[in-house]
Order: structure tokens, then sequence, then C-alpha cells
């Protein structure tokens, strides 16, 4: 039996959004810059691509800015906001993707800002009377604070959050990677200057994403080289990518609310055989919280145990994938920043299921049965 359940990490493409991708891999291969028809053709399909996007998000499809995924989004964001108004304070926080907190600490190691971690309560969840305090102090501030947290399936209020930012002039910035596809963003209402997104978050194909940059707060580009996306980031479009995105949307929020009732019971249903079947489980941060966190991600942690250590390799040798927490620092040695900064020192075995569409009840059943083998509990 194969089991998937690390969608937080990347998803399985969509049948749907492979068609749709099919022609411009392999007849409709024209560069979308060159004025001839084959470039024409390619150079539409990217555009109605963007206006699909724009629709979806409610926003204009000059703010849609197309990118090589979520961290060149992020990158681009942080690095050009800062360089076009001259900020020299940043607010964020401990638990941010890496794709946001190594480019600050980097740019606050050179001196370019002065970083600024807001406080967070013992689940993880920002403390917004500090980032007022924060904010007051450093009017005109960068606020890059992620909407729904990848490890632990925080949730912040983003429409607070931007209300405060706005209030004090800042800049706010969030990383919405795990959100966008999941839940309605609209950004005629949501005073929010930038956002990001990763197609292969919500079935669309790897290496694409992009930037909503607010055409009243413009940043500077990352990527110089061609006049490409509104002179906003060079290099040739990555045409079948871009076209797989906008349908990954399109599909994703078609059945929006089909998909969200679908995956919360799956979440529902394997916190309640988790807990019946393997005493002392807790979930970290507000994951196990169905109504105040992200649906598709659930972090567990499991009583201090000799299993622990090889808790990930077991479940893969049953044919089970899931992740001790973030895909992308897999194989560091200092483990989750995440769950360090929220829990130092803990000796618990973590792991982070992920659902999506895709996943069966039967799969959770199988995994749970599992896990309960492991800790030889009689399920």
């Amino acid at each position: 039996m194969s089991i998937y359940l690390d969608n937080a990490a990347t998803t399985p493409l969509d049948p749907e959004v492979f068609e749709a991708m099919k022609p411009f891999l392999l007849q409709d291969f024209g560069n979308p810059s060159s004025t001839h028809s084959h470039g024409r053709k390619v150079r539409s399909a990217i555009e109605m691509g963007r206006k699909r996007i724009a629709e979806i998000l409610n926003c204009t499809p000059g703010e849609i800015i197309f990118t090589s995924g979520g961290t060149e989004a992020d990158n681009s964001i942080i690095v050009g906001s800062i360089h076009a108004y001259n900020i020299k304070h940043v607010i964020s926080s401990a638990i941010e993707h890496h794709a946001v907190s190594h480019t600050l600490e980097l740019m606050d190691k050179e001196g370019a800002i002065k970083l600024h971690l807001v406080k967070l309560d013992e689940s993880g969840n920002v403390d917004y009377k500090d980032l007022e305090g924060l904010l007051k102090s450093y009017p005109g501030a960068l606020v890059s604070l992620m909407h729904a947290n990848n490890e632990i399936g925080n949730l912040l209020d983003i429409d607070h959050v931007a209300e405060l930012v706005n209030h004090y002039n800042g800049y706010f910035h969030s990383d919405t990677v795990q959100s966008i596809g999941h839940y309605q963003h609209d950004l005629k209402r949501l005073k929010i200057h930038a956002m990001t997104a990763a197609a292969h978050k919500f079935h669309g194909p790897k290496g694409v994403g992009f930037m909503y940059i607010n055409k009243n707060k413009r940043i500077q580009p990352l990527v110089y080289g061609g006049a490409q996306e509104r002179n906003m980031r060079g290099g040739t479009e990555n045409t079948f990518g871009i076209v797989g995105l906008a349908k990954a949307m399109e599909v994703a929020y078609r059945d929006l609310e089909h998909h969200t009732a679908y995956i919360k019971g799956l979440k529902a249903k394997m916190i309640e055989l988790l807990k019946k079947n393997i005493p002392g489980i807790t979930f970290n941060g507000m994951s196990g919280d169905l109504e105040h966190s992200l649906y598709t991600v659930l972090s567990t942690s499991f009583p201090k145990s000799e299993e622990n250590e090889m808790l990930l390799f077991n479940l893969d040798m049953c044919g089970i994938s899931a992740s001790g927490g973030s895909a992308c620092s897999s194989g560091a040695a200092t483990g989750s920043h995440v769950l360090n900064a929220l829990y130092p020192g803990s000796k618990r075995g973590t792991v982070r299921f992920s659902f999506s569409k895709f996943t069966k009840p039967e799969d959770i059943e199988f995994t749970v049965e599992k896990l309960a083998d492991l800790f030889k509990v009689t399920a």
C-alpha cells in the first residue's frame, strides 16, 4: 500500500491541470516575447491565465507577477520593498518559512535592516498587542507574517494585521503559499500590499508561482534581464507552468467549498482516531483546533519513546509518506526551527500529516493502525 500524507510539501498534479498544460509542452512552444504567430499564441495563453487568477483574487491582472515559485516571490517582495521604500525596520516572527526568515536574517546581518521578532503565545499565535507596539515604535516598517503556518497550521488574522500595518504606514507582505487555493482572498477588500503563491501546493506543477503586488505599492525587481512580467521579473516565462497554475487555481476555487468540507472531515477523523488509539498524543500549535487552523495540516507529537527517532522511517517502510516538519528543512541536523522555537528541548516524536482532495478515509485508518502498532498500543 502507498499512502501520501505530505501534501503541505507538495500535492499531486490534477489530471485536469495536466490536460491544460499538454499543448504547451508539445506544440505551442513559441517564445511569448516573439511577435510572430507562434509567440503571440503563447503570450495570449499567459495573459489569459493572469486574467483568470486576477478574477479569482479580485485584483487587476497587472498586480499578478509570475515567478518560479513561492521562494522567489517571497525574496523578491522582501528585498524589492526594502529597496524601493528605503525601509530600515522589519517586523516578522520566529516561525516564518525560511524563504522569509533567511532573507531577513541575512539583510539584518549585513546591516541593511534591523529585524524585530514579534512575540508569540504558547501555541505560536502572534501577539497582536506586541505587533502594534512594534509598529508604534517603527512606523513605516515592513511586516512579513505568513497567513497559514506550513508546519503547525496556525492561521494569522490577516485582516487585522493589514489594518494595523496600514494605520502605521507600513508595508505588509504575507507568505500565503499554504493558503492560496484553500482560502478565499478578496484583494479589493483586504488591505495587503504583497502576497505569494506556489502552484504545486494546490495540485498545479512545480517550479511556478506568482506574487501579488498592489499597484500602489510597487517594488524594485530582484531578477533583471528583460522586460518580461511588466518589467518586474526578467526571464522567459514558464508558459506551460503558468497555464497549469491558472488551471489549478480555477479548479481549486471552483470546487473549494466541497473540498474544504471533505478535507476537514479527514482531519477530524484522524484527530479522533489518534486520541483513541495513542494515549498521550498531543497536537502542535493550533493544528488540532479544527475551527482555528489550516485544515490541510495536522502536526502531532507522540509520547517519548524509543520509536521516535525512527518514526518517519518506520512509517515509510509501511508505505506511508509524511514529514517531521517543512520539506524545505528535511535532512537538516537542527530539526524544525518552528518546533524548536515553540517547544525547545522537547524529546517527543513529531510528525506532520497533511491532506488533500485525493486523500481517502482508509488512508487515515491504515496510518493510525500502523502508528498504534509502532507504539505497541492495541487499536
